[in-house]
């Protein structure tokens, strides 16, 4: 029996509805939510990302505010527009688009935003408290909220909106990125899932990927995950986003044999990709809603 598909365009349409009224109520108490975007550079790939957040921002009523520099500026110029940012009252939220050119540090840049308008939640102020949390309530209070990667994020609300258990599963995360592999492990532990996280220089991966009741691939190389990967049943989170010779757009996980094994399967394109975008109109709600309680 084939698995049964995580639509993450109808999951992620769903939220928008809810989004938008958590905005309209935001407005009603005096504060609209506003994102700001920085983009460095002409390059073509991010300039359309950048894009497809600011339509998505129109879509539910967020404020949105796009600054662009030029490819060579310094790191201090960049740093110098993240703290007019920062300081910015009607900015709530702020995404740096990356990759950066390479003469800018892409660490300093992510360490200048405030922890209270990091919307990606890479600031290490942030990704700290993800990853010591010992349960998901200690990432919402009335104190702080602290915005959760929006990849992961984005997965955990897809294994939610699916009714997946995830407290006592076994779940492998191949992929050790500080954007997708680690705060997804993170979070899962903070569901009370056991687990793993592989890599390239993972002994015997194939085995290790076979005793996930949760498997997550973000990787980065075309259907690197196969059927003979995946146990039967499994929850299989594919995130990766891989151009085909053909210019058609394929995952991490050969979606047509893996199928055929797993319980549920996400794909690609139409799978995480909407849920990311998503997520951030979510956290750029959250952290306007934590201004309006500071």
């Amino acid at each position: 029996m084939s698995a049964r598909i995580i639509d993450g365009k109808a999951i992620a349409s769903a939220l928008k509805v809810e989004i938008k009224q958590e905005v309209e109520n935001l407005k009603s108490s005096g504060i609209i939510p506003g994102l700001a975007t920085l983009l460095i550079g002409e390059n073509p790939a991010s300039h359309i990302y950048v894009k497809s957040k600011h339509r998505a921002c129109q879509e539910v009523g967020i404020a949105s505010f796009d600054h662009v520099l030029p490819a060579d500026s310094k790191l201090e110029d960049v740093i110098g527009t993240v703290n007019k940012l920062n300081a910015d009252r009607t900015v709530h939220a702020i995404l740096v688009q990356l990759p950066l050119p390479p003469q800018i540090d892409v660490d300093s840049v992510l360490n200048a935003i405030s922890p209270w308008k990091d919307v990606d939640g890479f600031h290490p102020a942030n990704l700290g408290r993800l990853f010591a949390a010992k349960d998901l309530s200690e990432l919402s209070n009335d104190k702080r909220v602290v915005p959760i990667p929006c990849t992961p994020q984005g997965m955990l609300v897809m294994l939610q909106k699916c009714g997946v258990t995830i407290a006592g599963k076994k779940a492998v995360v191949v992929g050790r990125s500080m954007i997708v592999g680690k705060p997804m492990a993170a979070l899962l532990l903070a569901c009370h899932a056991t687990v793993t996280i592989a890599h390239s220089k993972t002994k015997d991966l194939e085995g290790c990927c076979r005793g996930a009741d949760i498997l997550v691939a973000a990787i980065g190389k075309i259907h690197m995950i196969h059927s003979g990967m995946v146990q039967e049943g499994a929850v299989v989170l594919d995130v990766g986003i891989n151009r085909q010779p053909d210019g058609k757009i394929t995952g991490d996980v050969d979606f047509d044999s893996v199928k055929e094994k797993a319980g549920w399967i996400t794909p690609v394109p139409g799978g995480v990709g909407p849920m990311t975008i998503v997520m951030l109109l979510k956290n750029t709600v959250l952290l306007a809603n934590s201004f309006l309680k500071r």
